[in-house]
């Protein structure tokens, strides 16, 4: 039996092979057939497009707009130029001129002269710009990019359709991007706060939520925090925005809250924010930067974060110096604690996190004297001030004191003799803190239940189909009616004169 199974395993490897040997290799595609597939793309999206303008259906709008970031890395000026033949009848047109000219091309296509009086649809007309935006973003040309942003927004602002909200969302994003490239932190600030205004007016919830977010990351990089706070106090977020944008709008909120030490607010839009944002490698540096940030704001509330997520490959090159304060943090190692601020220092920085850090200080002597309460029933000031490191041992009496009167720690101090006394421990069930958490899970769960609800699609308008179809069927009901009361109905029965 052993012979015929290795039989049968060698002839089935063999015929593998020969499988493996007789499959063609799959041929690579060449640039023209790339660039064919692009503007193939390109073309689809035209006619969702188009769907979007007439069923006013945004969710069309969208599927072209998430399939933007796996299209743009395959652009170029020739693709953009062959989509402007295909979207525009006419090279004349004020848009096409404006993208010819900054991609420094001509018009190739005969077939845009075939009829010059014909409009384009504006969803195709702000899409091609927004295509070029975008192209030339990646070019890393900030200069040529804002000036076509600021040409390209006159255009925009000349529209006043429902149907354009998403696109015209993503447009002023990159726009924004542009000035914020060139360091134009304050001068594009009344801009913004005019079209907020506007599209508050127009009902447009689209642009409001992605100018309420690119306000907030104004002021948080010119770090005028109080009238960032200001904007999410008196600011009216619309709750049904696109996911992404939702994400960043609690990110930037969460950092404002963190900065005015309302952790425990923080924390929870740190968590929305996590949760909202696309899951992807596309999204890996908004969750890694989330997650930085939200690491910082666990360690000041007093809790330590969880050993499995610095082993993701997601974050583990990314909190690799987190995971070092959070271990210094964990044992209450002042000493280690100033190492690791001071070896990672520039990085801390670069994440905007270093002020937040310095503020663990507190935290790292508030956990190291809880290891001393747990490991000693009586320990003197004087052993206290030498293993954190501290100047005197009054200093140490007064972070003890003030520890107990935080409920850090249960004990008392002998001021006399200069020693602390723990207190036995409680049983932590007998206390409301399990009722606590109980309740924060049930919070949660229902919150996530009614987002679900919310995300629910429904069609549009498909009520108004049912109720018609519903009176139709009453119409034929009383014709039918009404026939059988007349007697125009023949009745069957002749048909059984013969039997």
């Amino acid at each position: 039996m052993a012979a015929e199974d290795s039989k049968d395993k060698e002839h089935k490897e063999e015929k593998m092979d020969i499988d493996v040997a007789d499959k063609p290799a799959e041929k690579e595609k060449s640039p023209e057939e790339i660039a064919g597939l692009v503007l193939n793309d390109i073309k689809q999206n035209f006619g969702f497009l188009e769907k979007a303008a007439n069923n006013f259906e945004p969710r069309f709008s969208m599927r072209v707009l998430r399939g933007l970031g796996g299209l743009r890395r395959r652009l170029t000026p020739d693709i953009i130029v062959s989509a402007l033949d295909a979207a525009y009848s006419s090279p004349d047109h004020k848009s096409a001129q404006l993208v010819l000219k900054y991609l420094e091309r001509e018009a190739t296509s005969s077939t845009m002269d075939v009829d010059a009086s014909a409009t384009v649809l504006p969803e195709i007309d702000i899409y091609m710009l927004l295509l070029t935006q975008v192209y030339l973003l990646d070019q890393g040309d900030a200069e040529k990019l804002n000036a076509f942003s600021d040409e390209a927004i006159v255009t925009l602002r000349s529209y006043n359709r429902r149907t354009l909200d998403a696109l015209a969302a993503k447009m002023w994003f990159y726009y924004a991007h542009a000035k914020e490239l060139s360091n134009m932190f304050t001068e594009i600030r009344p801009m913004l706060l005019g079209v907020l205004r506007t599209a508050t007016l127009r009902h447009d919830t689209e642009t409001r939520a992605m100018i309420m977010t690119l306000l907030l990351r104004n002021y948080l990089n010119t770090q005028t925090i109080s009238q960032a706070h200001q904007l999410v106090l008196k600011g009216d977020f619309p709750e049904n925005a696109a996911t992404s944008v939702v994400a960043r709008y609690l990110y930037y909120v969460g950092r404002i809250n963190a900065i005015q030490l309302n952790y425990s607010a923080a924390n929870e839009s740190l968590i929305g924010a996590i949760r909202k944002a696309p899951q992807t490698k596309y999204a890996a540096g908004f969750l890694q930067a989330a997650q930085k940030l939200k690491v910082i704001i666990e360690l000041l509330m007093g809790d330590i974060p969880e050993r499995s997520l610095f082993r993701e490959p997601m974050y583990k090159n990314a909190l690799l110096p987190y995971m070092d304060l959070v271990q210094a943090v964990r044992i209450g190692d002042v000493p280690q604690f100033s190492q690791t601020i001071e070896k990672y220092r520039d990085a801390f920085k670069k994440d905007g996190t270093y002020m937040l850090i310095l503020r663990l200080r507190q935290n790292v002597i508030k956990t190291g004297i809880r290891m001393m309460n747990l490991s000693y029933a009586k320990i003197s000031l004087r052993d206290i001030c030498i293993r954190l490191h501290l100047d005197s041992e009054e200093s140490a009496e007064y972070i003890v004191a003030k520890a107990i009167r935080d409920g850090v720690i249960e004990a008392t101090i002998d001021h006399e003799k200069g020693y602390m006394q723990s207190k036995e421990i409680l049983d932590i069930y007998s206390t409301q803190e399990p009722n606590i958490a109980f309740h924060e899970r049930i919070k949660f769960c229902i919150a996530l239940h009614n987002e679900s609800v919310k995300a629910m699609r429904y069609p549009m308008n498909q009520h108004r189909v049912e109720l018609k179809n519903v009176e139709e069927a009453r119409e034929r009901e009383k014709e039918l009616a009404t026939e059988i009361q007349q007697g125009d109905i023949e009745d069957d029965d002749g048909d059984f004169d013969g039997l």
